[in-house]
């Protein structure tokens, strides 16, 4: 019963958003005008199993589903202060990132195929099953600023490697000398494109001010 009125909230919540963006009653005509003009930004992240940028804001059809289905609250839809496609759910790693549910809710429940689980299928014997594997998501590759990052400056810190889901796979530590005072080693952390699921969790708990390590789109950085 609780899971319901959360639920019921949550759609009410979506609802007086769209109302408020001046974006319920448009016809199908208008709206798709809408969506073509805004464009969503390069650096948007997206939900698992979403597909390449342009087929997913052309696929997305706004409902909110994988929005509501989410259990942490990770997803979003955006309004016209985000610099997105307008409706279309994404999500800010540094403010909730996504939590990997073994289940991947938010992706079956799309009825638009926008969120498509074969994007993110399991392989049985080198053969995609419908089965969603979240370790297989590819939402975006996390990036370091060395500067900005404690370890590099002879500070012990491993929050982002601690933090890591794939634990010891998409991030590492690698002993390092420090050649910047010549005296001194680091654990620098390493991440590992082809593993890294884009999750932001390392973003998410970097405790400088302004994380040091970061979640971009894989377009950005292939």
């Amino acid at each position: 019963m609780a899971d319901t009125q959360h639920m019921n909230s949550r759609r009410d919540a979506l609802k007086t958003m769209f109302r408020g963006a001046g974006l319920l009653g448009l016809g199908g005509a208008a709206w798709g005008t809408t969506a073509i003009k805004l464009k969503a930004s390069e650096l948007t992240l997206r939900p698992p199993g979403a597909l390449e940028e342009e087929r997913f804001v052309k696929a997305c059809i706004r409902c909110g589903t994988c929005v509501e289905a989410c259990p942490y609250d990770t997803l979003q839809l955006a309004t016209l202060d985000d610099h997105t496609a307008i409706g279309t759910p994404f999500f800010k790693p540094r403010l909730i990132p996504c939590y990997m549910c073994p289940d991947v809710p938010c992706v079956p429940v799309c009825p638009s195929g926008a969120l498509d689980v074969m994007e993110i299928a399991k392989q049985i014997d080198g053969v995609k099953t419908e089965e969603p594997d979240i370790n297989k998501a590819k939402m975006g590759v996390a990036m370091l600023d060395q500067e900005a990052c404690l370890a590099f400056w002879g500070i012990q810190c491993d929050a982002c490697y601690r933090a890591c889901p794939l634990l010891g796979e998409a991030i590492t530590l690698e002993y390092k000398r420090n050649e910047r005072t010549g005296k001194h080693a680091f654990l620098k952390p390493v991440v590992h494109r082809e593993i890294c699921t884009g999750c932001g969790l390392c973003e998410h708990a970097c405790v400088t001010e302004k994380a040091a390590i970061f979640v971009l789109p894989r377009t950005i950085v292939t």
